[in-house]
Protein backbone atom coordinates (compact mmCIF):
# COMPACT_ATOMS: atom_id res chain seq x y z
CA UNK A 1 0.00 0.00 0.00
CA UNK A 2 1.42 3.56 -0.49
CA UNK A 3 1.48 5.79 2.39
CA UNK A 4 -1.16 8.40 3.27
CA UNK A 5 1.54 10.89 4.33
CA UNK A 6 0.12 14.65 2.61
CA UNK A 7 -1.60 12.62 0.18
CA UNK A 8 -5.14 13.72 0.48
CA UNK A 9 -8.50 12.63 -1.50
CA UNK A 10 -11.87 13.75 -1.05
CA UNK A 11 -15.05 11.94 -0.16
CA UNK A 12 -18.27 13.98 -1.10
CA UNK A 13 -21.32 12.79 0.81
CA UNK A 14 -18.94 11.30 3.01
CA UNK A 15 -21.65 10.74 6.10
CA UNK A 16 -23.59 8.75 3.46
CA UNK A 17 -24.65 5.11 4.03
CA UNK A 18 -21.68 3.63 0.91
CA UNK A 19 -19.90 6.67 1.17
CA UNK A 20 -19.21 5.94 5.43
CA UNK A 21 -17.32 2.38 4.61
CA UNK A 22 -15.65 4.22 1.60
CA UNK A 23 -14.02 6.51 4.17
CA UNK A 24 -13.01 3.25 6.42
CA UNK A 25 -11.64 1.28 3.89
CA UNK A 26 -9.49 4.34 2.74
CA UNK A 27 -7.94 4.58 5.94
CA UNK A 28 -7.85 1.35 6.38
CA UNK A 29 -5.67 0.34 3.29
CA UNK A 30 -3.43 3.57 4.43
CA UNK A 31 -3.99 5.16 0.61
CA UNK A 32 -4.57 8.66 1.42
CA UNK A 33 -5.68 11.39 4.12
CA UNK A 34 -8.81 11.71 3.83
CA UNK A 35 -11.68 14.72 3.99
CA UNK A 36 -14.82 13.84 4.56
CA UNK A 37 -17.11 16.11 2.89
CA UNK A 38 -20.86 16.55 4.08
CA UNK A 39 -23.09 18.90 4.73
CA UNK A 40 -23.45 19.48 8.67
CA UNK A 41 -21.81 21.76 10.00
CA UNK A 42 -19.88 19.02 12.43
CA UNK A 43 -19.53 15.29 12.39
CA UNK A 44 -21.67 13.83 14.65
CA UNK A 45 -19.78 9.81 15.25
CA UNK A 46 -21.71 7.13 16.26
CA UNK A 47 -20.41 4.90 19.62
CA UNK A 48 -18.33 2.46 17.03
CA UNK A 49 -17.31 5.41 14.86
CA UNK A 50 -15.68 6.85 18.03
CA UNK A 51 -13.53 3.92 19.21
CA UNK A 52 -13.07 2.88 15.63
CA UNK A 53 -10.84 3.65 12.14
CA UNK A 54 -12.93 6.74 11.57
CA UNK A 55 -12.47 8.36 15.37
CA UNK A 56 -8.64 7.36 15.76
CA UNK A 57 -7.88 8.73 12.16
CA UNK A 58 -9.89 11.89 13.20
CA UNK A 59 -8.19 12.18 16.18
CA UNK A 60 -4.37 11.61 14.78
CA UNK A 61 -5.16 13.87 11.46
CA UNK A 62 -5.61 11.54 8.76
CA UNK A 63 -8.79 12.27 8.42
CA UNK A 64 -10.15 15.59 8.76
CA UNK A 65 -14.43 16.84 8.04
CA UNK A 66 -15.51 19.63 5.82
CA UNK A 67 -18.59 21.37 6.17
CA UNK A 68 -19.27 21.67 2.33
CA UNK A 69 -22.82 22.61 0.03
CA UNK A 70 -22.17 20.84 -3.59
CA UNK A 71 -24.40 24.13 -4.76
CA UNK A 72 -21.70 26.56 -3.33
CA UNK A 73 -18.85 26.54 -5.76
CA UNK A 74 -16.37 28.63 -3.20
CA UNK A 75 -16.54 25.21 -0.72
CA UNK A 76 -16.30 22.74 -2.99
CA UNK A 77 -13.22 24.66 -4.18
CA UNK A 78 -11.84 25.18 -0.38
CA UNK A 79 -12.75 21.13 0.60
CA UNK A 80 -11.13 19.48 -3.22
CA UNK A 81 -7.56 21.92 -2.81
CA UNK A 82 -4.63 19.81 -2.58
CA UNK A 83 -6.49 16.54 -2.93
CA UNK A 84 -5.11 13.82 -5.62
CA UNK A 85 -8.43 12.29 -6.10
CA UNK A 86 -12.17 13.04 -5.38
CA UNK A 87 -14.67 10.22 -4.69
CA UNK A 88 -17.81 11.98 -5.55
CA UNK A 89 -20.48 10.11 -4.04
CA UNK A 90 -23.13 13.22 -2.07
CA UNK A 91 -27.09 12.71 -3.92
CA UNK A 92 -30.10 13.28 -2.10
CA UNK A 93 -32.21 10.47 -1.08
CA UNK A 94 -33.45 8.54 -3.92
CA UNK A 95 -36.63 8.46 -2.74
CA UNK A 96 -37.68 11.90 -3.01
CA UNK A 97 -39.15 13.02 -6.59
CA UNK A 98 -38.48 16.18 -6.25
CA UNK A 99 -36.87 17.62 -9.95
CA UNK A 100 -35.19 21.00 -8.46
CA UNK A 101 -33.86 19.23 -5.76
CA UNK A 102 -32.31 16.06 -7.67
CA UNK A 103 -31.29 18.87 -10.71
CA UNK A 104 -29.29 21.29 -8.22
CA UNK A 105 -27.16 18.19 -6.15
CA UNK A 106 -26.81 15.83 -9.25
CA UNK A 107 -26.27 18.42 -12.34
CA UNK A 108 -25.05 21.45 -10.85
CA UNK A 109 -23.52 20.13 -8.02
CA UNK A 110 -21.30 17.75 -10.02
CA UNK A 111 -20.63 20.68 -12.48
CA UNK A 112 -19.05 22.31 -9.52
CA UNK A 113 -17.10 19.30 -8.35
CA UNK A 114 -15.79 19.19 -12.10
CA UNK A 115 -15.26 22.94 -12.46
CA UNK A 116 -13.57 22.26 -9.28
CA UNK A 117 -11.04 19.31 -10.31
CA UNK A 118 -9.93 20.83 -13.29
CA UNK A 119 -9.20 24.47 -11.65
CA UNK A 120 -7.26 22.71 -9.04
CA UNK A 121 -5.30 19.67 -11.44
CA UNK A 122 -7.25 17.45 -8.82
CA UNK A 123 -5.92 14.02 -10.76
CA UNK A 124 -8.12 11.70 -10.75
CA UNK A 125 -12.34 12.14 -10.30
CA UNK A 126 -14.70 8.71 -9.99
CA UNK A 127 -18.10 9.75 -9.56
CA UNK A 128 -20.81 7.71 -8.25
CA UNK A 129 -23.42 7.09 -10.37
CA UNK A 130 -26.82 4.64 -10.54
CA UNK A 131 -27.75 1.76 -12.74
CA UNK A 132 -31.04 3.72 -12.93
CA UNK A 133 -29.53 5.65 -15.52
CA UNK A 134 -30.52 3.48 -18.35
CA UNK A 135 -33.72 2.34 -16.43
CA UNK A 136 -36.87 3.63 -18.16
CA UNK A 137 -39.55 1.70 -15.88
CA UNK A 138 -41.01 0.04 -18.15
CA UNK A 139 -39.16 -2.76 -19.91
CA UNK A 140 -36.60 -4.91 -17.19
CA UNK A 141 -33.02 -5.33 -17.75
CA UNK A 142 -31.68 -8.78 -18.33
CA UNK A 143 -27.56 -8.67 -17.92
CA UNK A 144 -27.39 -5.19 -18.85
CA UNK A 145 -24.06 -3.78 -19.80
CA UNK A 146 -22.25 -0.44 -20.51
CA UNK A 147 -23.35 -0.25 -23.75
CA UNK A 148 -27.01 0.24 -23.03
CA UNK A 149 -28.22 3.51 -24.20
CA UNK A 150 -29.94 6.75 -21.29
CA UNK A 151 -33.47 6.06 -22.17
CA UNK A 152 -35.99 8.88 -23.68
CA UNK A 153 -37.56 8.86 -19.78
CA UNK A 154 -36.04 7.68 -17.01
CA UNK A 155 -38.31 5.91 -14.19
CA UNK A 156 -37.88 9.37 -11.90
CA UNK A 157 -36.34 12.96 -11.43
CA UNK A 158 -33.50 11.07 -9.66
CA UNK A 159 -32.85 8.63 -11.85
CA UNK A 160 -33.02 11.51 -14.62
CA UNK A 161 -30.57 14.05 -13.22
CA UNK A 162 -27.88 11.26 -12.25
CA UNK A 163 -27.84 10.57 -16.12
CA UNK A 164 -26.63 13.78 -16.56
CA UNK A 165 -24.14 14.13 -13.34
CA UNK A 166 -22.67 10.87 -15.12
CA UNK A 167 -22.59 12.18 -18.40
CA UNK A 168 -20.93 15.47 -17.17
CA UNK A 169 -18.29 13.27 -15.35
CA UNK A 170 -17.69 11.46 -18.41
CA UNK A 171 -17.65 13.97 -20.83
CA UNK A 172 -14.32 16.30 -18.12
CA UNK A 173 -12.39 13.47 -18.76
CA UNK A 174 -8.81 14.58 -20.13
CA UNK A 175 -9.57 18.18 -19.38
CA UNK A 176 -6.42 19.55 -17.65
CA UNK A 177 -4.83 16.03 -16.92
CA UNK A 178 -8.09 14.99 -15.28
CA UNK A 179 -9.17 10.91 -15.31
CA UNK A 180 -12.87 10.29 -14.34
CA UNK A 181 -14.68 7.41 -14.51
CA UNK A 182 -18.30 6.53 -13.63
CA UNK A 183 -19.66 3.72 -10.73
CA UNK A 184 -23.22 2.09 -10.81
CA UNK A 185 -23.39 -0.09 -7.64
CA UNK A 186 -26.63 -1.69 -8.09
CA UNK A 187 -29.30 -1.98 -5.40
CA UNK A 188 -26.64 -1.21 -2.27
CA UNK A 189 -27.36 -2.72 1.39
CA UNK A 190 -25.23 -3.76 4.67
CA UNK A 191 -24.64 -2.53 8.27
CA UNK A 192 -25.65 1.06 8.48
CA UNK A 193 -27.99 1.32 5.86
CA UNK A 194 -30.85 4.04 6.49
CA UNK A 195 -33.22 3.43 3.75
CA UNK A 196 -33.69 -0.55 2.79
CA UNK A 197 -33.77 -2.60 5.94
CA UNK A 198 -35.28 -0.28 8.21
CA UNK A 199 -38.53 0.78 5.41
CA UNK A 200 -38.64 -3.30 5.41
CA UNK A 201 -38.91 -3.29 9.08
CA UNK A 202 -41.53 -0.71 9.25
CA UNK A 203 -43.44 -2.10 7.07
CA UNK A 204 -43.81 -5.39 8.41
CA UNK A 205 -44.74 -3.98 11.98
CA UNK A 206 -47.63 -2.38 9.90
CA UNK A 207 -48.33 -5.70 8.79
CA UNK A 208 -47.55 -4.22 5.31
CA UNK A 209 -44.69 -7.02 4.69
CA UNK A 210 -47.02 -9.66 3.39
CA UNK A 211 -47.38 -8.43 -0.04
CA UNK A 212 -45.84 -8.87 -3.09
CA UNK A 213 -45.68 -6.43 -5.92
CA UNK A 214 -46.03 -8.17 -9.11
CA UNK A 215 -45.47 -12.04 -9.98
CA UNK A 216 -42.71 -12.10 -7.15
CA UNK A 217 -40.49 -13.87 -9.90
CA UNK A 218 -38.31 -10.40 -11.01
CA UNK A 219 -34.77 -11.16 -10.92
CA UNK A 220 -32.17 -8.74 -8.83
CA UNK A 221 -28.70 -7.17 -8.52
CA UNK A 222 -27.65 -6.22 -5.23
CA UNK A 223 -24.68 -5.32 -3.50
CA UNK A 224 -22.97 -5.38 -0.43
CA UNK A 225 -21.65 -2.21 0.47
CA UNK A 226 -18.01 -2.96 0.75
CA UNK A 227 -17.60 -4.54 -2.43
CA UNK A 228 -19.17 -0.82 -3.40
CA UNK A 229 -16.58 0.52 -1.53
CA UNK A 230 -14.27 -2.07 -2.85
CA UNK A 231 -15.26 -1.08 -6.56
CA UNK A 232 -14.36 2.66 -5.74
CA UNK A 233 -10.91 1.81 -4.55
CA UNK A 234 -10.54 -0.13 -7.78
CA UNK A 235 -11.53 2.25 -9.87
CA UNK A 236 -8.81 4.74 -8.47
CA UNK A 237 -6.49 2.21 -8.64
CA UNK A 238 -6.80 1.76 -12.26
CA UNK A 239 -7.17 5.56 -13.09
CA UNK A 240 -3.69 5.95 -10.91
CA UNK A 241 -2.02 3.58 -13.60
CA UNK A 242 0.28 4.53 -15.48
CA UNK A 243 0.04 4.00 -19.39
CA UNK A 244 -2.94 1.75 -21.34
CA UNK A 245 -4.21 0.70 -17.91
CA UNK A 246 -5.72 3.83 -16.94
CA UNK A 247 -6.22 5.15 -20.45
CA UNK A 248 -8.67 1.83 -21.00
CA UNK A 249 -9.99 2.79 -17.44
CA UNK A 250 -10.70 6.35 -18.02
CA UNK A 251 -13.82 7.88 -19.12
CA UNK A 252 -15.98 4.78 -18.68
CA UNK A 253 -19.18 4.11 -16.74
CA UNK A 254 -18.66 0.39 -14.87
CA UNK A 255 -21.54 -1.48 -13.34
CA UNK A 256 -20.83 -2.98 -9.57
CA UNK A 257 -22.61 -5.62 -8.33
CA UNK A 258 -22.42 -8.87 -6.03
CA UNK A 259 -22.29 -11.08 -9.65
CA UNK A 260 -25.14 -13.02 -8.04
CA UNK A 261 -28.44 -12.44 -9.18
CA UNK A 262 -31.21 -13.20 -7.16
CA UNK A 263 -35.39 -12.80 -6.87
CA UNK A 264 -35.97 -9.45 -5.76
CA UNK A 265 -38.45 -10.63 -3.02
CA UNK A 266 -36.47 -13.74 -2.30
CA UNK A 267 -33.89 -11.13 -0.97
CA UNK A 268 -36.53 -9.65 0.74
CA UNK A 269 -37.39 -12.28 2.51
CA UNK A 270 -34.38 -13.37 3.92
CA UNK A 271 -34.17 -9.96 5.52
CA UNK A 272 -37.55 -9.90 6.97
CA UNK A 273 -37.26 -13.98 8.02
CA UNK A 274 -33.62 -13.22 9.14
CA UNK A 275 -35.27 -10.50 11.75
CA UNK A 276 -38.32 -12.84 12.69
CA UNK A 277 -40.90 -11.43 10.45
CA UNK A 278 -43.13 -12.76 8.20
CA UNK A 279 -42.28 -13.57 4.82
CA UNK A 280 -44.05 -11.87 1.99
CA UNK A 281 -46.59 -14.20 0.29
CA UNK A 282 -49.94 -12.11 -1.71
CA UNK A 283 -49.46 -11.06 -4.73
CA UNK A 284 -50.71 -8.31 -6.15
CA UNK A 285 -49.96 -6.98 -10.06
CA UNK A 286 -48.05 -3.99 -10.27
CA UNK A 287 -51.36 -2.41 -12.63
CA UNK A 288 -53.94 -3.18 -9.65
CA UNK A 289 -51.39 -0.76 -7.39
CA UNK A 290 -50.48 1.73 -9.82
CA UNK A 291 -53.81 3.79 -9.72
CA UNK A 292 -53.25 3.72 -6.28
CA UNK A 293 -49.48 4.76 -6.54
CA UNK A 294 -50.75 7.75 -8.75
CA UNK A 295 -52.98 8.76 -6.15
CA UNK A 296 -50.55 8.80 -3.61
CA UNK A 297 -48.01 10.75 -5.35
CA UNK A 298 -50.80 13.18 -6.25
CA UNK A 299 -51.86 13.35 -2.84
CA UNK A 300 -47.80 13.99 -1.62
CA UNK A 301 -48.29 17.16 -4.42
CA UNK A 302 -50.55 18.62 -2.82
CA UNK A 303 -49.91 18.29 1.04
CA UNK A 304 -46.49 17.40 0.89
CA UNK A 305 -46.09 21.54 1.64
CA UNK A 306 -48.25 21.00 4.37
CA UNK A 307 -45.82 18.27 6.33
CA UNK A 308 -47.03 15.14 4.80
CA UNK A 309 -44.16 12.30 4.97
CA UNK A 310 -42.62 11.33 1.47
CA UNK A 311 -44.96 8.02 0.59
CA UNK A 312 -43.27 5.03 -0.05
CA UNK A 313 -46.14 3.96 -2.65
CA UNK A 314 -45.19 5.99 -5.61
CA UNK A 315 -45.39 4.91 -9.55
CA UNK A 316 -41.85 5.09 -9.64
CA UNK A 317 -41.27 2.53 -6.52
CA UNK A 318 -44.24 0.21 -7.74
CA UNK A 319 -42.04 -0.04 -11.22
CA UNK A 320 -38.97 -0.61 -9.09
CA UNK A 321 -40.58 -3.40 -6.86
CA UNK A 322 -41.87 -5.29 -10.22
CA UNK A 323 -39.34 -5.44 -12.79
CA UNK A 324 -36.01 -7.05 -13.01
CA UNK A 325 -32.74 -5.32 -12.91
CA UNK A 326 -29.58 -7.36 -13.38
CA UNK A 327 -26.33 -5.83 -15.09
CA UNK A 328 -23.08 -7.39 -16.17
CA UNK A 329 -19.68 -6.70 -13.98
CA UNK A 330 -17.38 -7.99 -16.90
CA UNK A 331 -16.14 -4.49 -18.08
CA UNK A 332 -14.96 -3.83 -14.11
CA UNK A 333 -13.54 -7.05 -13.99
CA UNK A 334 -11.44 -6.33 -17.17
CA UNK A 335 -10.69 -2.67 -17.06
CA UNK A 336 -10.84 -2.32 -13.23
CA UNK A 337 -10.02 -5.25 -11.95
CA UNK A 338 -13.07 -5.77 -9.76
CA UNK A 339 -14.45 -8.92 -8.35
CA UNK A 340 -16.71 -8.72 -4.68
CA UNK A 341 -15.22 -9.53 -1.74
CA UNK A 342 -17.60 -10.04 0.33
CA UNK A 343 -20.30 -13.14 -1.09
CA UNK A 344 -24.05 -12.39 -1.07
CA UNK A 345 -25.18 -14.89 1.57
CA UNK A 346 -22.26 -13.60 3.73
CA UNK A 347 -23.28 -9.82 3.31
CA UNK A 348 -26.84 -10.95 3.95
CA UNK A 349 -25.84 -12.47 7.49
CA UNK A 350 -23.81 -9.26 8.57
CA UNK A 351 -26.72 -7.23 7.53
CA UNK A 352 -29.14 -8.83 9.41
CA UNK A 353 -27.07 -9.53 12.46
CA UNK A 354 -26.18 -5.63 12.37
CA UNK A 355 -29.92 -5.06 13.03
CA UNK A 356 -30.74 -6.86 15.97
CA UNK A 357 -32.27 -3.74 17.45
CA UNK A 358 -35.08 -3.64 15.15
CA UNK A 359 -35.89 -7.81 15.50
CA UNK A 360 -39.58 -8.63 15.59
CA UNK A 361 -40.64 -8.52 19.71
CA UNK A 362 -42.00 -12.64 19.70
CA UNK A 363 -43.72 -12.93 22.74
CA UNK A 364 -43.21 -16.05 24.77
CA UNK A 365 -43.93 -17.33 28.18
CA UNK A 366 -42.14 -18.17 31.23
CA UNK A 367 -43.25 -21.59 31.21
CA UNK A 368 -43.26 -22.46 27.62
CA UNK A 369 -46.38 -22.33 25.23
CA UNK A 370 -49.58 -21.13 26.61
CA UNK A 371 -52.50 -23.69 27.37
CA UNK A 372 -54.47 -22.78 24.58
CA UNK A 373 -51.46 -24.06 21.93
CA UNK A 374 -51.14 -26.96 24.12
CA UNK A 375 -54.86 -27.73 23.63
CA UNK A 376 -54.73 -27.69 20.20
CA UNK A 377 -51.62 -29.72 19.47
CA UNK A 378 -48.70 -26.46 19.09
CA UNK A 379 -49.20 -27.15 15.30
CA UNK A 380 -51.09 -26.19 12.35
CA UNK A 381 -54.13 -26.53 13.97
CA UNK A 382 -53.14 -23.81 16.93
CA UNK A 383 -51.26 -21.49 14.39
CA UNK A 384 -54.99 -21.13 12.77
CA UNK A 385 -57.48 -21.13 15.49
CA UNK A 386 -55.06 -18.82 17.32
CA UNK A 387 -54.80 -15.92 14.36
CA UNK A 388 -50.80 -16.88 14.54
CA UNK A 389 -50.81 -16.83 11.01
CA UNK A 390 -53.51 -14.79 9.75
CA UNK A 391 -53.20 -15.90 6.46
CA UNK A 392 -54.05 -19.13 6.41
CA UNK A 393 -56.74 -18.63 9.18
CA UNK A 394 -58.64 -16.66 6.83
CA UNK A 395 -58.28 -19.23 4.07
CA UNK A 396 -59.78 -22.00 6.59
CA UNK A 397 -62.67 -19.81 7.07
CA UNK A 398 -62.96 -19.03 3.79
CA UNK A 399 -62.77 -22.94 2.82
CA UNK A 400 -65.32 -23.40 5.69
CA UNK A 401 -67.80 -21.01 4.74
CA UNK A 402 -68.09 -22.54 0.96
CA UNK A 403 -68.35 -25.90 2.29
CA UNK A 404 -71.32 -24.70 4.43
CA UNK A 405 -72.92 -22.89 1.43
CA UNK A 406 -72.82 -25.09 -0.97
CA UNK A 407 -73.06 -28.31 0.93
CA UNK A 408 -74.29 -27.70 4.46
CA UNK A 409 -76.84 -24.60 4.08
CA UNK A 410 -78.68 -26.18 1.26
CA UNK A 411 -79.47 -29.26 3.84
CA UNK A 412 -77.59 -32.29 2.03
CA UNK A 413 -77.12 -35.92 4.19
CA UNK A 414 -73.47 -36.86 5.09
CA UNK A 415 -73.21 -39.29 2.66
CA UNK A 416 -74.67 -36.51 -0.69
CA UNK A 417 -72.32 -33.79 0.63
CA UNK A 418 -69.29 -35.93 0.99
CA UNK A 419 -70.30 -37.31 -2.82
CA UNK A 420 -70.34 -33.34 -3.48
CA UNK A 421 -67.12 -32.81 -1.90
CA UNK A 422 -65.12 -34.97 -3.29
CA UNK A 423 -66.89 -34.60 -7.02
CA UNK A 424 -65.99 -31.25 -6.91
CA UNK A 425 -62.61 -32.06 -5.91
CA UNK A 426 -61.84 -34.21 -8.71
CA UNK A 427 -62.50 -31.21 -11.11
CA UNK A 428 -60.24 -29.16 -9.91
CA UNK A 429 -57.21 -31.17 -9.92
CA UNK A 430 -58.11 -32.12 -13.36
CA UNK A 431 -58.35 -28.94 -14.32
CA UNK A 432 -55.52 -27.76 -12.50
CA UNK A 433 -53.14 -30.25 -13.93
CA UNK A 434 -54.27 -29.39 -17.48
CA UNK A 435 -53.28 -25.54 -17.53
CA UNK A 436 -50.33 -24.42 -18.45
CA UNK A 437 -47.24 -23.21 -16.37
CA UNK A 438 -47.73 -19.63 -17.23
CA UNK A 439 -51.05 -17.61 -17.66
CA UNK A 440 -50.93 -14.13 -18.63
CA UNK A 441 -46.92 -13.97 -17.29
CA UNK A 442 -48.20 -15.53 -13.70
CA UNK A 443 -46.79 -18.96 -12.89
CA UNK A 444 -49.55 -21.45 -11.98
CA UNK A 445 -48.05 -23.36 -9.06
CA UNK A 446 -48.60 -27.29 -9.66
CA UNK A 447 -49.45 -29.82 -6.59
CA UNK A 448 -46.50 -32.39 -6.01
CA UNK A 449 -47.59 -35.65 -5.83
CA UNK A 450 -46.05 -35.26 -2.44
CA UNK A 451 -48.75 -33.82 -1.19
CA UNK A 452 -51.17 -36.72 -1.39
CA UNK A 453 -48.91 -39.63 0.32
CA UNK A 454 -48.59 -40.18 3.88
CA UNK A 455 -45.92 -40.52 5.31
CA UNK A 456 -44.00 -43.05 7.47
CA UNK A 457 -42.97 -40.50 9.93
CA UNK A 458 -46.40 -38.74 9.45
CA UNK A 459 -48.74 -42.75 10.18
CA UNK A 460 -46.84 -43.07 13.44
CA UNK A 461 -47.16 -39.57 14.88
CA UNK A 462 -51.18 -40.63 14.11
CA UNK A 463 -51.29 -43.52 15.24
CA UNK A 464 -49.33 -42.66 18.62
CA UNK A 465 -51.93 -39.23 19.01
CA UNK A 466 -54.53 -42.11 18.63
CA UNK A 467 -52.66 -44.35 21.21
CA UNK A 468 -52.74 -41.81 23.61
CA UNK A 469 -56.00 -40.50 24.08
CA UNK A 470 -57.26 -44.19 24.47
CA UNK A 471 -54.97 -44.68 27.39
CA UNK A 472 -55.44 -41.69 28.41
CA UNK A 473 -59.44 -42.17 28.20
CA UNK A 474 -58.81 -45.54 30.03
CA UNK A 475 -57.13 -43.89 32.86
CA UNK A 476 -59.90 -41.17 33.76
CA UNK A 477 -62.45 -44.25 33.20
CA UNK A 478 -60.39 -45.86 35.84
CA UNK A 479 -59.65 -42.65 38.20
CA UNK A 480 -63.53 -42.50 37.78
CA UNK A 481 -64.20 -46.26 38.85
CA UNK A 482 -62.86 -45.17 41.85
CA UNK A 483 -64.90 -42.77 42.91
CA UNK A 484 -61.86 -40.73 44.97
CA UNK A 485 -61.79 -37.64 42.17
CA UNK A 486 -64.70 -35.13 42.27
CA UNK A 487 -62.69 -33.00 39.94
CA UNK A 488 -62.89 -35.64 37.21
CA UNK A 489 -66.33 -36.51 37.56
CA UNK A 490 -67.46 -33.29 37.12
CA UNK A 491 -65.36 -32.49 34.13
CA UNK A 492 -67.17 -35.81 32.79
CA UNK A 493 -70.74 -34.99 33.30
CA UNK A 494 -70.08 -31.61 32.47
CA UNK A 495 -68.56 -32.67 29.40
CA UNK A 496 -71.62 -36.17 28.43
CA UNK A 497 -74.06 -32.76 29.71
CA UNK A 498 -72.88 -30.31 26.69
CA UNK A 499 -72.63 -33.62 24.40
CA UNK A 500 -76.07 -33.88 24.79
CA UNK A 501 -76.98 -30.03 24.51
CA UNK A 502 -74.78 -30.13 21.02
CA UNK A 503 -76.73 -33.40 19.88
CA UNK A 504 -79.93 -31.76 19.83
CA UNK A 505 -78.80 -29.55 16.79
CA UNK A 506 -78.70 -29.86 13.48
CA UNK A 507 -75.19 -30.21 11.62
CA UNK A 508 -76.50 -26.44 9.99
CA UNK A 509 -76.93 -24.95 13.27
CA UNK A 510 -73.35 -26.37 14.79
CA UNK A 511 -71.36 -25.34 12.13
CA UNK A 512 -73.32 -21.73 12.37
CA UNK A 513 -72.74 -21.85 16.35
CA UNK A 514 -69.71 -23.94 16.69
CA UNK A 515 -66.85 -22.63 14.31
CA UNK A 516 -67.30 -19.08 14.91
CA UNK A 517 -66.62 -19.79 18.89
CA UNK A 518 -63.47 -21.94 17.52
CA UNK A 519 -62.04 -19.08 16.02
CA UNK A 520 -62.80 -16.56 18.97
CA UNK A 521 -62.69 -18.92 22.06
CA UNK A 522 -59.38 -20.01 22.03
CA UNK A 523 -57.69 -16.48 21.57
CA UNK A 524 -60.06 -15.26 24.07
CA UNK A 525 -58.60 -17.99 26.29
CA UNK A 526 -54.52 -17.48 25.39
CA UNK A 527 -54.97 -13.84 26.12
CA UNK A 528 -56.81 -14.16 29.30
CA UNK A 529 -55.49 -17.35 30.43
CA UNK A 530 -54.39 -15.92 33.75
CA UNK A 531 -58.47 -14.57 34.60
CA UNK A 532 -59.89 -17.65 33.34
CA UNK A 533 -58.18 -20.48 35.27
CA UNK A 534 -58.27 -18.13 38.27
CA UNK A 535 -61.99 -18.12 37.72
CA UNK A 536 -62.79 -22.25 37.31
CA UNK A 537 -60.25 -22.46 40.33
CA UNK A 538 -63.01 -20.23 42.50
CA UNK A 539 -65.50 -21.96 40.98
CA UNK A 540 -64.15 -25.65 41.34
CA UNK A 541 -63.82 -24.44 44.93
CA UNK A 542 -66.99 -23.36 45.19
CA UNK A 543 -68.17 -26.87 43.95
CA UNK A 544 -65.88 -28.76 46.98
CA UNK A 545 -66.99 -26.54 49.54
CA UNK A 546 -70.38 -27.19 48.71
CA UNK A 547 -69.81 -30.82 47.97
CA UNK A 548 -68.07 -31.22 51.51
CA UNK A 549 -71.33 -29.60 52.91
CA UNK A 550 -73.82 -31.98 51.10
CA UNK A 551 -71.82 -34.87 52.34
CA UNK A 552 -71.62 -33.68 55.82
CA UNK A 553 -75.05 -32.90 56.43
CA UNK A 554 -75.88 -36.53 54.79
CA UNK A 555 -73.65 -37.88 57.88
CA UNK A 556 -75.14 -36.21 60.51
CA UNK A 557 -78.74 -36.81 59.21
CA UNK A 558 -77.76 -40.98 59.03
CA UNK A 559 -76.54 -40.63 63.18
CA UNK A 560 -79.72 -39.07 63.99
CA UNK A 561 -81.56 -41.76 62.39
CA UNK A 562 -78.79 -44.01 63.73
Amino acid sequence: MVSGGERWSVVTGGRGFAARHLVEMLIRYDMFSVRVADLGPEIKLEPHEEHGTLGQALRSGRAVYVSMDLRDKSQVLKACEGAEAVFHMAAPDSSINNYQLHHSVNVQGTKNIIDACVELRVKRLIYTSSPSVVFDGVHGIFNGDESMPYPDKHNDSYSATKAEGEALVLKANGKNGLLTCCIRPSSIFGPGDRLLVPSLVTAARAGKSKFIIGDGNNMYDFTYVENVAHGHICAERALASEGAVAEKAAGQAYFITNTEPIKFWEFVSLILEGLGYERPSIKIPACVMMPIAHLVELTYKLLGPYGMKVPQLTPSRIRLLSCSRTFSCSKANDRLGYTPIVPLQEGLRRTIDSYQHLRAEIKTRKDGPSKASILLGNGRVADTLLWRDKRQTLITALVLAALYFNFIAVGYSVITATSKLLLVASIFLFIHGKLPQKIFGYKIEKIPESKFIVSEEMSLQVAGSVALLWNSAVNSLKSLCRGTDWVLFLKVVSSLLILSILGTFSLRSLFVIVLPIAFVAFVVYEKKEEEIEHFVHEVISCVSKLKSNIVEKVLISSKKTQ
